[in-house]
């Protein structure tokens, strides 16, 4: 097992499809190499942003053994296992805890249900008891319709299956899980824009969309905040902050998707009922980026921004 506790740097990476709709794994061993050469140091497959909903089951499975091959231990992975259903839950995390490459499972508080604090208490200590892998919590309230609460993620920091939590919340809700989780418990903030200030309140790092695009410049602003250099750290992450907004301007991962198409990445289209942007939605991608004008269209972004 590679430790997720030497990662800052998390990419949630996209799953790239062919003309086909068919996973592109050439496509994704690409897109990974390049990644961890420009400062990524660990990853999230099968998340939000790898459009994990539109995935089968099988294709689940094939994309997570490939891609811990294609990793091979240079970096921890966490593959998305959750859904509302426990024991569908604990079903897959044991099969994706077979594949080599695969370090923890990414959990997501049940969506659809809208269960009340007692109840995710209880569906986490009955997955987390039940699996091979150990399991980070993903709390997005935003995508789940509930929200863990501080307190209920303080609880389960105790438990000896559960490594560390992806959250998706305001930075107050942070402090208080930091200054009271257990000591080992892994704290990573999902929000792009609280990547500098969550680190520097104590959180392990960040796992982000962002980093598809600017993996380079968020890897500077944290060399720049570990060596002391508070102030182009910060500038770095003034910098970074509406741009990692304007990655979110249409659903995602269109937005992404298309700045790595127009880089060469070819990661393809979007799986329904996500759509890839039209000229419209590219032009204002564009400019919320502060791109050249017809880059995305045309395909003809360099590779650094």
């Amino acid at each position: 097992m590679t430790a997720l506790a030497s990662a800052d740097l998390l990419t949630a990476i996209v799953t790239p499809f062919n003309s086909d709709n068919e996973i592109d794994f050439n496509a994704l061993e690409k897109l990974t190499n390049s990644l961890i050469e420009r400062g990524c140091n660990g990853f999230v497959i099968g998340g939000t942003t790898g459009e994990t909903p539109e995935l089968t089951h099988d294709e689940k499975l094939a994309l997570y053994t490939r891609f811990g091959e294609i990793v091979d231990g240079r970096v921890p992975v966490i593959a998305g296992t959750g859904s509302n259903n426990p024991q569908e839950t604990i079903a897959l995390t044991n099969e994706v805890g077979q594949i080599n490459g695969i370090d923890y499972a990414l959990v997501v508080v049940p969506p659809y249900n809208k269960p009340n604090q007692r109840g995710m208490l209880a569906y986490f200590k009955t997955v987390a008891d039940n699996v091979n892998l150990p399991i980070v919590i993903y709390n997005i309230p935003g995508r789940t319709g509930s929200k863990m609460d501080p307190k209920t993620v303080v609880e389960l920091s105790q438990h000896p299956n559960i490594a560390g939590i992806k959250q998706c919340t305001p930075l107050n809700e942070m402090e208080y899980i930091i200054e009271h989780k257990a000591d080992d418990f892994l704290v990573f903030t999902g929000e792009d824009a609280q990547a500098l200030t969550s680190r520097v309140l104590g959180a392990n790092g960040v796992i982000s969309v962002a980093s598809h695009i600017y993996v380079t410049e968020m890897r500077h602003m944290f060399d720049a905040l570990y060596r002391g250099d508070y102030k182009l750290a910060g500038k770095l992450q003034r910098w970074l902050t509406p741009r990692m907004a304007a990655c979110f301007m249409f659903p995602s991962p269109s937005p992404v998707k298309a700045v790595l198409n127009a880089q060469g990445f070819n990661v393809g289209d979007c799986r329904l009922p996500i759509l890839s942007l039209n000229k419209e939605e590219q032009t204002q991608l564009e400019q919320a980026l502060d791109l050249p004008a017809d880059s995305l269209e045309n395909k003809t972004l360099p590779l650094g921004l």
